[in-house]
C-alpha cells in the first residue's frame, strides 16, 4: 500500500521524503506511514477514503472528516494549518454571497433554528457562563473566556452610553447574556428578539430566576416583525448581522431607523468580509459552511455595512475592529468542546461534533489570517438638526470598570 501511495502522499503533503512530512497517514490495514513524532495523523478508514487525494483540497478534507471517511488526530491549529497548506487551497471573491441567500421571513426562521436549535446543553459545555455566543472582548492573555465575555457585554453597555430606564433592543439576542446584563447593571428596560424557540425558553426561564420580569421581555420574533410604532433609546445588534444578507441590508436598516428615538444609538457587530485584501472563503469551503453550519449566511465588507447606515440616515461615530478577540474567543471554545468530547457526542451526535469543531477551528484561523474579520460600529440617528448627543472621545469606555450596578457576579468589579 505505502509502496504505491507514496509518490502522492509525497506531493500531496509537501515532502520529497516521507520522513520529513508534516503528518503521519495510517490506512485501515493497520499500516503506518511518516514520522513518529508527527503532529498531525490521518486516518483512511477504508479504501474509498482515499478519494480525498484525488485534486485534494482543504474542503474536500473537511467533509471526509465530518463524513468519518477519514479520522484527523493531532491540535487542531496544526490541522487547520495543513489543510490550508494543501496545494489547491485558494482565496478568492466566489464564495461570497453564499448559495441560497434568499433571507424570507421564513428562510430565515428555518435557518436559525437549523443552527441554534440543536441543544442548549450543548453550547452550555462550551460557552462562557453567560451563554454569549460571540467574540469576548480580551484585556489581556490571561483573560479567562468568562471575564472576556463579561468585558464585551460592558463594552457594548457603555458604547451605548446606556442608562436606568432606557428602552434597549437586542436583535438577535442569543441566550440573553446581554439583555440580563444590562437589566442588572444598568436598570434599562431590556427587549429581546430571537427566532431560536430553544433560546426564547431559555432566555424567558433565567429572567425568571433572576427576577427581572420588570425589566426584562423576549419575543420570538424577526426584526422586521417588531411593532414599527416602538421606539427604542439603544439597540444592540450582536452576531445577528451575518444572517441580514445583502439583498436586506436597506430593510434591515431602515428598520432600525424607525425603531430609534431621535438621538438614540445603534451598536452594530458582526463578522465580515475582507474585500479591501480581496480575500473569501472558497467557494467548496463556503458551500460546506452554507450546508452544515449557517445556511443563508452571508458576509458583506465593512464599507458596505456603514454606506447603507449612513443611506438610511444612521450616522457612524466609532468603528472597531476585534479580529484578534475573536480568533482568540473561538480558540477557547474549541478547547472547552474538546474537553467534553464524550458528553458533546452524547447530546449531538459524531456528525455534529464533528462540524461544530472543525468550523470553529477553521473559523479561527480565518479570523487570524484576516481572510474575515469582524467589527463594532457604534451609530446614531441624528435629531432634525443634526445633533446627535456622545462623547467626544473614548474614554467613557474605560474609566473605572466596575458596572454601576455590580451584584457581585460581574469578574470586573475585582478588576483593577
Amino acid at each position: 500500500m505505502s509502496t504505491v501511495l507514496n509518490p502522492v502522499l509525497a506531493k500531496l503533503l509537501g515532502g520529497s521524503k516521507l520522513d520529513s512530512l508534516p503528518v503521519a497517514v495510517k490506512f485501515w490495514n493497520g499500516e503506518r506511514i511518516g514520522p513518529d513524532d508527527a503532529r498531525v495523523t490521518l486516518t483512511f478508514k477504508n479504501a474509498s477514503a482515499l478519494k480525498v487525494l484525488l485534486k485534494p483540497s482543504a474542503g474536500k478534507l473537511t467533509r471526509a472528516y465530518v463524513e468519518e471517511t477519514i479520522d484527523i488526530e493531532g491540535a487542531l491549529r496544526e490541522v487547520i494549518a495543513f489543510g490550508t497548506s494543501l496545494r489547491r487551497v485558494t482565496i478568492g471573491r466566489a464564495a461570497m454571497p453564499l448559495l441560497g441567500a434568499w433571507h424570507s421571513l421564513s428562510s430565515d426562521r428555518k435557518a436559525v433554528q437549523f443552527h441554534y436549535d440543536v441543544s442548549n446543553d450543548f453550547y452550555a459545555l462550551w460557552l462562557d457562563r453567560n451563554m454569549v455566543y460571540s467574540c469576548g472582548y480580551f484585556r489581556g492573555d490571561a483573560d479567562t473566556l468568562d471575564e472576556a465575555q463579561e468585558q464585551k457585554l460592558e463594552h457594548i453597555c457603555r458604547k451605548l452610553c446606556l442608562k436606568p430606564d432606557d428602552w434597549l433592543l437586542d436583535i438577535g439576542c442569543g441566550w440573553g447574556g446581554l439583555i440580563l446584563w444590562a437589566a442588572e447593571h444598568y436598570r434599562a428596560r431590556c427587549v429581546g428578539i430571537t427566532l431560536s424557540q430553544k433560546q426564547h425558553a431559555y432566555v424567558s426561564e433565567k429572567i425568571r430566576e433572576r427576577g427581572l420580569d420588570a425589566y426584562c421581555e423576549v419575543r420570538l420574533a424577526d426584526y422586521r416583525e417588531v411593532d414599527s410604532n416602538e421606539r427604542f433609546d439603544k439597540i444592540a445588534s450582536v452576531g445577528m448581522f451575518e444572517h441580514v444578507g445583502r439583498r436586506n441590508l436597506k430593510t434591515y436598516f431602515q428598520q432600525i431607523h424607525r425603531l430609534l428615538e431621535p438621538g438614540g444609538l445603534l451598536l452594530n457587530h458582526g463578522i465580515s468580509a475582507s474585500w479591501a485584501k480581496g480575500q473569501a472563503l472558497t467557494s467548496e469551503i463556503g458551500d460546506f459552511i452554507d450546508r452544515h453550519v449557517f445556511p443563508d449566511g452571508e458576509l458583506v465588507s465593512i464599507a458596505e455595512a456603514i454606506a447603507e447606515m449612513s443611506a438610511v440616515g444612521l450616522e457612524s461615530r466609532d468603528v472597531e475592529s476585534l479580529r484578534p478577540h475573536y480568533a482568540k474567543t473561538l480558540w477557547h471554545w474549541v478547547e472547552r468542546l474538546d474537553r467534553s468530547a464524550p458528553t458533546a457526542r452524547e447530546l449531538v451526535g459524531e456528525r455534529a461534533y464533528r462540524i461544530c469543531r472543525i468550523y470553529m477551528a477553521g473559523s479561527a484561523f480565518a479570523f487570524e489570517r484576516g481572510w474575515i474579520s469582524v467589527y463594532q460600529v457604534l451609530a446614531g440617528r441624528p435629531h432634525s438638526n443634526g445633533e446627535l448627543p456622545y462623547p467626544p472621545t473614548r474614554e467613557h469606555l474605560y474609566h473605572d470598570l466596575t458596572p454601576p450596578h455590580a451584584t457581585g457576579r460581574s469578574s470586573l468589579a475585582v478588576m483593577p
